[in-house]
């Protein structure tokens, strides 16, 4: 096995972009992405996936991967393109090759749109300025919810009916988003918002609920801690906590913090340690096998016990963010040992890439995610350890470049 190491991350890096780069659907956008690399033509484009790609591209361009720039070009041309409804403005969810979107617009969707924007920005791709101020218009203006200070979930095509469910996975992101938008723009505005849903996570629900968050809530953002429990590993809305988000939540409030700087307050860093904490212990090695589970009931028993490829990444990603928070290796051990799992068991060593899901007994598995469409999570689990905990990565990236470039130490 290899150590957990730059060079590793480096190399694992280059081969997840090498892996994808079937990407390109011949009608436009991101096409998903089978197990061997092979784009499933005949499948819907998802925008969240095209956007996704957009953004690892342009790091991948920051990298000086060749070719990761044109790759990211054709992803941003999608965004532009077929995924874009130039009747009713923002972003269909989903496209089949027929034409036929769904009468939806999602946070979660938009929220994917800003941040690849904001990394073409920062990577200087063209036409990147005008589609990350249409996201951000689109995204403020229809998405953010003043009352409450929080994102709504889902209108309809046309936003005139909005849904009464709240989530906060589209929050989550939106956080993610609003801190590349500020380092894309230099508007500390993104990061006020961000600030904002930030507190309802780790000064209210976390405690709230012994270190677990709910997910799911009514318009009023009222928990709604049975949802969907009678399908539990629902792709987008599982029932219980979500062991893979309490790990990002961990990550983006050190992220946070670092990005708000003298402004940031005290309470961030301590609940990005709690959420952390509570994650590992509910979801790590739990059931007689090792791997994190994915979801848990509210007593942090496992519901969901396949392994996604995605929680491991975000575990990686998290335990290294608290190691460069807290000046303390006892995370980077964890994330060590959860590297050589993933060398084990989620790194295919034959296809390529990360299988994302595998079974309770460690097999690989399709039941929720089928295929291998996803490269975000784990690319960016291989950069984050060895780059600052702000800017985000693809203005941090490109601060090394030049650096770089003048000569000086990196």
């Amino acid at each position: 096995m290899t150590p957990w190491s730059t060079d590793s991350r480096r190399n694992e890096a280059l081969a997840l972009l090498e892996f994808g780069r079937r990407f390109p659907h011949p009608l436009g956008g991101a096409a998903w992405l089978g197990d061997n690399g092979e784009p499933l033509v005949d499948l819907p484009v998802f925008t969240y996936a095209t956007a996704r790609m957009a953004h690892v591209y342009c790091l991948g361009a920051l990298l000086g991967v060749p070719g990761s720039g044109e790759l990211s070009d054709v992803a941003l041309d999608g965004l532009r393109g077929r995924l874009h409804d130039d009747r009713d403005g923002g972003w269909f969810t989903w496209i089949q090759a027929d034409g036929l979107v769904p009468d939806e617009k999602a946070c979660y969707t938009q929220a994917f749109v800003v941040l690849a924007a904001s990394s073409a920005v920062v990577a200087g791709r063209p036409g990147a300025s005008e589609l990350l101020d249409e996201a951000l218009s689109v995204w403020s203006e229809r998405f953010f919810d003043s009352e409450y200070g929080m994102f709504v979930d889902e209108w309809d095509r046309s936003f005139t009916q909005l849904s009464g469910y709240r989530g906060l996975n589209a929050n989550m992101h939106a956080v993610e988003a609003l801190l590349a938008a500020a380092d894309a723009t230099g508007d500390r505005e993104w990061l006020r918002k961000a600030l904002g849903i930030a507190r309802r996570v780790g000064t209210g629900l976390a405690p709230e609920h012994d270190g677990r968050l709910p997910e799911h809530f009514t318009a009023e953002w009222i928990p709604m801690l049975e949802h969907n429990s009678d399908r539990p590993d629902d792709q987008f809305q599982p029932y219980g906590a979500t062991i893979g988000h309490g790990l990002e939540w961990s990550r983006l409030l050190v992220n946070l913090e670092a990005a708000l700087g003298d402004d940031a307050p005290s309470w961030l860093a301590p609940s990005a340690a709690a959420l952390f904490a509570r994650a590992v212990k509910d979801g790590w090695d739990v059931d007689g096998a090792p791997g994190f589970v994915y979801t848990t009931d509210w007593a942090g028993q496992p519901v969901v016990r396949d392994r996604m490829h995605w929680v491991l990444a975000e575990g990686l990603a998290a335990a290294e963010s608290l190691r460069m928070r807290f000046s303390d290796l006892a995370y980077s051990s964890m994330a060590a040992a959860w590297w050589q799992y993933a060398e084990k068991y989620v790194i295919d060593p034959s296809s390529g890439s990360w299988f994302h899901q595998l079974d309770h007994n460690n097999r690989p598995t399709s039941s929720v995610w089928p295929g291998k469409p996803d490269l975000y999570h784990a690319v960016q689990a291989m950069l984050i350890p060895d780059l600052p905990l702000a800017p985000t990565l693809a203005r941090a990236l490109a601060q090394r470049s030049t650096l770089e470039i003048e000569g000086e130490p990196t």
